[in-house]
């Protein structure tokens, strides 16, 4: 059994993030004495010192350092331990944070939250709709229970829940469709690209965009539709999305040489697979289910309506 308990480790890691004792104190409604011999303890304890004074702060050593690091992360996982085993407790979850990458359907989405719902009407389900890094970024500071993405980030797993189809295309009466012939990349530097903003903290602007001369970037994907249909610009777009603008007429795929339809995988991801509760493993078997079913169907509406 360790010797040391999570309290006093609390006390160790609040004495850090608020620059002294006092302040742990005041923080955690205590004494500075009982915050002070905490930390005094696993200083006797390990045989080590955590912290030296330097003025009237408390600083870290080098060892100290290590400490918090690693008391963080234990503080965390009994945290999750408990919110894991309340929410068993008390059955399903009453909110699910999703992130959903844009690129995915909406109007799939859409049906597999409503069939959850009908299964669960008292969980409330909160809806992150991201763009490359954003999905990322939600995993990491713990704000998705899941995650939609094109991109497995470091330190989760994934399953392949679909692929889709993108194409470039532009407005029918765009002056790429006015040269009448199979077009190269060169053909489009000298016209607008319309590209949906990364909503990561980290923007990487180099997976959407090409080199052209004219670039306008849009937050969400339904701008970067009206902006085409308008005959402002041209963009690689997914089927599910502009179904009804390819059918109409209205937009029409861009002969492109090469890289005119790119194919993209999406992946399911759990936030914390082991601390999952039955409402996030029924909503992600719905998604993983709807997903599979409709993944052909999206690449058959592809090469239909993307065919040039």
């Amino acid at each position: 059994m360790p010797n040391i308990s999570l309290e006093q480790w609390r006390s160790l890691i609040t004495v850090v993030e608020t620059g002294g004792y006092a302040q742990a104190a005041e923080k955690l409604y205590k004494s500075q004495s009982a915050v002070t011999y905490a930390v005094q303890k696993i200083e006797s304890l390990l045989a080590l010192k955590a912290f030296e004074i330097q003025g009237r702060k408390a600083v870290l050593t080098p060892t100290g350092q290590m400490l918090y690091r690693r008391a963080l992360a234990l503080v965390n996982e009994a945290n999750d331990l408990e919110a894991a085993a309340n929410r068993l407790s008390a059955g399903w979850e009453p909110v699910i944070h999703i992130a959903a990458e844009i690129l995915f359907p909406t109007r799939l989405l859409l049906d597999c939250l409503n069939q959850f719902g009908l299964e669960s009407p008292h969980t409330r389900v909160e809806l992150i709709e991201s763009v490359l890094g954003g999905t990322s970024d939600a995993l990491y500071k713990g704000e998705a229970d899941l995650a939609i993405s094109p991109n497995i980030p470091s330190g989760f797993l994934g399953d392949q829940i679909m692929t889709i189809q993108l194409a470039a295309v532009a407005q029918r009466d765009h002056p790429l469709h006015q040269l009448n012939r199979v077009l190269t990349y060169r053909d489009l530097q000298s016209h607008r690209h319309v590209v949906v903003r990364d909503s990561g903290a980290k923007r990487d602007k180099s997976t959407a965009t090409i080199d052209v001369n004219q670039r306008w970037t849009v937050s969400n994907i339904a701008t970067s539709i009206e902006a085409l249909t308008m005959g402002f610009g041209f963009a690689w777009l997914p089927a599910a999305h502009i179904k009804e603008q390819l059918q109409s007429g209205q937009l029409k795929a861009l002969p492109l040489r090469e890289g005119g339809v790119r194919t993209l995988p999406l992946y399911l991801i759990y936030a914390r697979p082991d601390f999952a509760g039955p409402g996030v493993k029924r909503l992600a078997e719905i998604l993983m289910q709807a997903g599979k079913a409709r993944s052909s169907l999206l690449q058959a509406d592809g090469e239909v309506l993307f065919s040039v």
